[in-house]
């Protein structure tokens, strides 16, 4: 486990190659997506500081870096869980049943999309749209995705991520 020492030594020098990234890019405004990159890679995820200080670098409002930080579903913006499933709610996924995969995912398991449980091991998250649309509904399965996704299938591929559920069959 990582003393608190080091975990600030880490944030501090995090926070120097962000800085020095920034004055790289000339404090462009617009480099803010690319800026948002460098932090994610640093920091594992945007926190509210961070976006904060995104906006005073470059000169912009909060609400814009916020507005950007979340219209991208490459962001995150809070710490990332040990596992993630996606679930594409675009026009041809939800057409194809996107709205049954959450449902069954959420009703399953107890985990509402958008949130992370309590042991930080899994997420589940919507996106509007991750374009692979021929092959709807689409879930993205701690990176992979996955087309022509069923509920059935789903169910058993998370299963071996709830080690800690009683039997939901």
């Amino acid at each position: 486990m990582e003393s608190k020492e080091t975990k600030l030594h880490q944030e501090v020098s995090s926070l120097a190659i962000l800085e020095s990234e920034i004055r790289k890019l000339q404090y462009r405004q617009d480099a803010l997506i690319e800026v948002l990159h460098i932090a994610q890679n640093l920091f594992s995820y945007l926190s509210k500081e961070t976006l904060r200080y995104v906006a005073k670098q470059l000169k912009l409002p909060y609400s814009k870096v916020q507005g950007v930080a979340t219209f991208y579903h490459l962001f995150r913006l809070q710490p990332p869980a040990e596992h993630t499933c996606i679930v594409c709610t675009g026009t041809a996924c939800y057409v194809k049943g996107a709205y049954r995969l959450l449902e069954t995912v959420e009703s399953w398991s107890g985990l509402q999309e958008g949130h992370i449980s309590e042991d930080s091991k899994i997420s589940l998250r919507s996106v509007r749209c991750l374009e692979p649309c021929g092959i709807a509904p689409v879930v993205v399965i701690d990176g992979k995705v996955r087309g022509h996704e069923t509920p059935e299938k789903l169910l058993q591929e998370l299963k071996g991520w709830f080690v800690n559920v009683k039997d939901r069959s």
